[in-house]
C-alpha cells in the first residue's frame, strides 16, 4: 500500500491540542481536521503501550486520532468505553466465538455485527485476557470522501455520513474478518496519531438499557466539543 505523507502512527502521547473549530462542521465546508505533528516519531513499542490501558483511560485519548484504510482517512470524534466487569460490555459473556477478539491484546480491532446489519468497530483496550474495548461512534472525513460516499450510498459531506458506529464500519468497508487485526501496525486498517481536542464532552452511553443502572448512568461516552460530527442523542453530552 502506498504510504500517505504527513501521518504518523500513534505514540504514547499527542503533542498538540486540536482546536474544536478545526473539525468540519455543517456550516464550515472549508475547515478540515488538523493534521498530526510531523515532530512525532514512530515507535511500535510505544504504540502498543498506548492501547494497553484501562478502556476508560483509552477512550478520551482516541479522540482526534486518525483511522486509515487505503485512501480513506477518518478523524475520531466520538467514542464509548466498555470495561471489564461492565454489564454493557460483550466481555460479560466470557470468551465465545464472537467475543474472543475483545479478550485479545490492547490495540487489536474487535469488529462485530449489530442486528445482523451494522459492522461496529472497537479498539481493544488493556492487557490480553481483560475483555475491554472502546467503540468508535463517530468520525469526521479527512480524505477519501468519494470512497466513503460510495460505500455509504450517500452523496453528502454532512455529519449524517459518519455520525454513528455502523456508518463508520461501512465507510471503512469493514467486516467481522477484521477482528484481531493489529491497529498499530502499518497497512490494512490502522490508527495514526492526531492532535488532542482542546475540549471534550462526556455523557452516558447509548442503547444499553439492558445493563445495570450504575453502568447505564456511567459517563463513559466521550466526544469532541464544538463539532457536529457526533451521533444522537447530543443533549445528554456535557462538559466534564
Amino acid at each position: 500500500m502506498k504510504r500517505t505523507r504527513g501521518f504518523k502512527r500513534v505514540t504514547a502521547k499527542s503533542k498538540r491540542p486540536i482546536p474544536a473549530n478545526r473539525i468540519r462542521d455543517d456550516d464550515d465546508d472549508e475547515a478540515r481536521p488538523s493534521q498530526p505533528s510531523d515532530s512525532l516519531t514512530e515507535n511500535d513499542d510505544l504504540a502498543l503501550h498506548f492501547f494497553q490501558i484501562d478502556a476508560l483511560d483509552l477512550a478520551p485519548r482516541l479522540l482526534g486520532k486518525l483511522l486509515r484504510r487505503d485512501d480513506v482517512v477518518l478523524q475520531i470524534t466520538e467514542v464509548e468505553a466498555y470495561r471489564q466487569n461492565d454489564s454493557a460490555c460483550h466481555g460479560r459473556f466470557g470468551v465465545t466465538a464472537r467475543t474472543a477478539p475483545v479478550f485479545g491484546p490492547g490495540g487489536n480491532a474487535y469488529v462485530y455485527l449489530c442486528y445482523g446489519l451494522h459492522t461496529m468497530l472497537n479498539v481493544v483496550a488493556d492487557k490480553e485476557g481483560v475483555g475491554a474495548a472502546v467503540l468508535i461512534r463517530s468520525c469526521a472525513p479527512v480524505s477519501g470522501l468519494e470512497t466513503i460516499q460510495q460505500r455509504r450510498g450517500q452523496k453528502t459531506d454532512k455529519p449524517v455520513l459518519l455520525n454513528g458506529p455502523g456508518k463508520i464500519g461501512q465507510a471503512l468497508g469493514l467486516s467481522t474478518e477484521w477482528s484481531n487485526h493489529p491497529l498499530y501496525n502499518p497497512g490494512g486498517l490502522e490508527i495514526l496519531d492526531g492532535p488532542e481536542p482542546e475540549k471534550m464532552l462526556i455523557g452516558p452511553r447509548v442503547g444499553i438499557e439492558y445493563a445495570l443502572p450504575e453502568h447505564v448512568n456511567a459517563l463513559w461516552r466521550f466526544a469532541v466539543a464544538g463539532t457536529s460530527w457526533i451521533s444522537a442523542p447530543k443533549n445528554t453530552l456535557r462538559p466534564p
